[in-house]
């Protein structure tokens, strides 16, 4: 195995702090116990790989302050990096509840009225989700309609004035200037403020909702950058969507409102303190998910559904409700305000960032001898999906290694920026595809060499917005483009949004998908109307749909979340049957080669992801091998300095501790009692709660879980509590504070059995003891994860600080 040196983030480029920002938070670990315990010493020793950070220190105010490192602050030319890795820097998620006294004598507190008083409040938050969502897709479609219209306008006028006179040089070379410039601003922003704003999001929420904490995912300034990031990809020509992206702007639009506050802005709105813990901030993140997919294709159901199928590990049927009406509310939000703004004030005619258009005209029905032919044209997606997977897995891989300067993800992105255009205008000039102007609907008809009245058809796919190139394809007349023109275009096009999908910009892959299916959907469909005559076969508009469907399918194996999205955004329910025949088709040849791009890249980046089964082969493996030992206990009534001290020690950095019954004058431990958390310790600390030793009859503080509601999310680093001498010698009592009913294993219980209690509960502790109830082990997320079904059967992946 490699040796690995650097932390590599979602973008590339390496982060010392965590999601909070904050040093003291940032442990090598995954929940629970260090690289030195049992569970990981079978996979590297000590000297595998090398520690990059110590903590500073971290002052009260929750100031942010970087790591010191200990080696020298240079970058290596390559960052040597292996898929089989788990990494050591993803925390998890507490989705688990801690049920101690002070959250029972809470609940008990709250009466019939009081429940449905914060009931209500779900309720309001899924409404102010959703029109936020839509405002804020409102905002990137109008500010990219305008500068993308101004660029192509600029660049037309320039064609036409140089296509009379010779010089076209110099239209390409501002054509591609324009898109490099554009590109490096939005790439810039990306790679050197907020690097997990890079590409869709969709990889990072999944992640975020599987239980993983990403770092600053959530956070006000990812959405800024993420905003703008997509505004400027889309008008810079980049072979991307601006879709995508909404699903991790309604995620983190949701974090953001349940909370009531902002942490970025220092500004605390004191309402909505109820829903500061994990669990609830997850459930209103799946329907900010929700809200972004059904802002981006005017699809409600179509959101639900992508949120339950790609998005959400955890459910239940009033989740459901909230959700399909943030994701309502979304669209109707978006669709009054754009239609405002196109001036149809009173039709409700743009219930999305892309509309297909409806495909209710007689001519394009289908009859069941195309049945098959939409199951070839399935089996055709799925293999164009799985080599555009396969080659961009490679080129990630490549990224990883050679391009993790921020300085050079921005040369590359600008590169890929004016390659794409230099492509598109070489394929503009050498075409010879001449169409008549007249009731044709293309936005900007680039005449070049063809008549007068006549304009360039490869200008209608290269020369427009992704989204409005893909709805020409589905809609144009029989005979707008030739078949060498858009197999050109496919060919093309395929390699320059597998060349972009990955950049330091924020950017999506559904439209570029939509629009390389639907170029040679229509191809395959003029290919059909060639041999067969009948009037039935003669629009190919519907196998552009269907190609469409298939590519997508092929690329990110989306089901049925994506049959009800393309019928939504169609308007259509007759082309049900068949959209679904074709992605199921798509995902079963895909999956035979490689994953979807999304699980790809979670891989890629060692994400401890859980998958809703075990291995299939694991029975054979019990909690005694996969869990982390040794464990570090607390007694009921412990030590101040022994706490602190446990808490300091950056070698082994647990976040969760058995707590178990003993005398605090004797060594002699007995079972568990309960377990506690790394945050509620640092809580506890913070606030002075114990008492000397020689008064242990005397009450202590009293904390309520407002003060824990307080800190969170960012809970001080233990280097800023600053406890004395003195203070080190008083006793504290972790019984009112410690979960006293915490999840437990035998330790001969199976994997599978193991993995369906910590998968299905959401936990992040799982204890595993023995027939004297006594404290054996610890699993966590990453005991789990790190087992996989590989080609060659059941692999063990190796843990590093990756």
């Amino acid at each position: 195995m490699a040796n690995v040196a650097k932390k590599v983030s979602w973008s590339g480029r390496d982060r010392d702090d965590d999601e909070d920002g904050r040093a003291g938070e940032t442990t090598p670990l995954l929940n629970g116990t260090g690289p030195g315990a049992a569970g990981s010493a079978r996979q590297l020793t000590p000297s595998s790989f090398l520690r990059i950070g110590q903590l500073s220190n971290v002052d009260l105010n929750e100031d942010i302050h970087e790591l010191e490192t200990e080696l020298p602050r240079q970058r290596p030319n390559e960052i040597p990096h292996n898929e089989k890795l788990l990494s050591l820097k993803y925390e998890s998620l507490d989705y688990d509840n801690s049920e101690n006294q002070l959250f029972l004598e809470e609940e008990r507190r709250i009466n019939h009225a009081a429940f449905r008083t914060v009931e209500i409040k779900r309720w309001v938050i899924c409404a102010m989700i959703g029109i936020l969502t839509g405002l804020v897709a409102c905002f990137i479609d109008i500010v990219v309609e305008n500068l993308a219209g101004l660029k192509y306008r600029v660049v037309k006028d320039n064609i036409d004035k140089f296509t009379a006179k010779g010089g076209l040089s110099f239209s390409l070379l501002l054509w591609a200037t324009l898109n490099a410039s554009v590109v490096m601003v939005g790439s810039v922003i990306v790679a050197f403020i907020e690097p997990v704003a890079a590409g869709s999001g969709i990889p990072q929420i999944k992640c975020y909702l599987n239980g993983v904490k990403i770092p600053h995912v959530v956070r006000l300034k990812t959405l800024v950058i993420k905003v703008c990031g997509v505004i400027l990809s889309v008008v810079g020509g980049l072979a991307v969507g601006k879709e995508g992206p909404m699903i991790h702007s309604g995620s983190v639009i949701a974090a953001g409102i349940s909370q009531g506050r902002s942490t970025s802005l220092k500004r605390d709105f004191k309402i909505f303190e109820y829903f500061r813990r994990d669990t609830e901030k997850r459930d209103f993140v799946s329907a900010g998910a929700a809200a972004g997919v059904s802002a981006a294709f005017g699809a409600p159901v179509g959101g639900v559904l992508f949120s339950l199928e790609e998005g959400a590990s955890f459910w239940n049927q009033f989740l459901t409700w909230r959700i399909f009406f943030a994701s309502m509310i979304s669209t109707f939000t978006l669709n009054s305000v754009l239609s405002v703004y196109h001036g149809n004030l009173w039709d409700l005619s743009s219930p999305g960032l892309i509309n297909f258009g409806r495909f209710d005209n007689e001519k394009m029905g289908y009859t069941i001898q195309e049945i098959p032919i939409f199951i070839f044209m399935g089996v055709v997606g799925g293999i164009l999906g799985a080599l555009f997977n396969a080659l961009n897995y490679w080129l990630t891989m490549f990224r990883i290694r050679y391009i993790h300067r921020p300085c050079l993800q921005v040369v590359e992105a600008m590169l890929v920026a004016a390659v794409t255009a230099t492509v598109g205008f070489v394929m503009i000039y050498c075409s010879r595809d001449c169409q008549p102007i007249q009731g044709s609907s293309v936005a900007y008809p680039l005449q070049l060499f063809c008549a007068d009245g006549e304009y360039n058809s490869m200008a209608t796919a290269f020369f427009n917005t992704p989204e409005k190139s893909v709805v020409n394809l589905f809609h144009d007349p029989p005979g707008s483009y030739n078949p060498m023109t858009l197999g050109m275009f496919t060919l093309m096009y395929f390699f320059l949004a597998c060349w972009t999908y990955g950049l330091t910009v924020s950017a999506g892959v559904f439209i570029p998908s939509l629009l390389i299916g639907a170029a040679w959907g229509r191809l395959f469909g003029i290919s059909v109307s060639y041999l067969t005559k009948g009037p039935i076969w003669a629009d190919p508009g519907k196998y552009a749909l269907m190609g469409a469907a298939a590519q997508l399918g092929g690329i990110v194996r989306m089901t049925l979340s994506l049959t009800v999205i393309m019928m939504e955004a169609t308007g259509n329910v007759t082309y049900g049957f068949p959209i679904m025949l074709v992605l199921m088709t798509a995902k079963i040849v895909g999956d035979y080669f490689v994953e979807g791009l999304y699980d790809m890249h979670i891989q890629l980046q060692s994400v401890p992801f859980l998958h809703w089964e075990a291995p299939v082969t694991s029975h054979s493996l019990t909690a005694r091998e996969v869990m982390s030992t040794p464990v570090t206990c607390l007694r009921r009534i412990e030590r101040v300095g022994t706490v602190v001290d446990i808490l300091s020690d950056t070698s082994s950095n647990h976040n969760g501790f058995p707590v178990v019954e003993s005398n605090p004058d004797t060594t002699q431990v007995a079972g568990l009692r309960g377990l506690i958390l790394r945050s509620q310790l640092i809580v506890l600390l913070k606030h002075k709660v114990f008492v000397e030793r020689a008064n242990l009859n005397l009450v202590q503080r009293r904390l309520k879980l407002k003060d824990f509601r307080d800190a969170y999310p960012r809970f001080p680093p233990i280097q800023s509590i600053h406890v004395s001498q003195d203070e080190r010698d008083c006793m504290i009592d972790l019984s009112e504070f410690m979960n006293p009913s915490p999840y437990t294993v035998p330790q001969e219980a199976s994997l599978p059995r193991v993995f369906k209690l910590f998968r299905a509960l959401g936990l992040r502790h799982l204890v595993v003891v023995d027939n004297r109830n006594e404290v054996v082990g610890m699993v966590t997320r990453k005991d789990l994860a790190r087992y996989r079904l590989g080609k060659e059967g059941l692999e063990e992946l190796s843990l590093a600080q990756t």
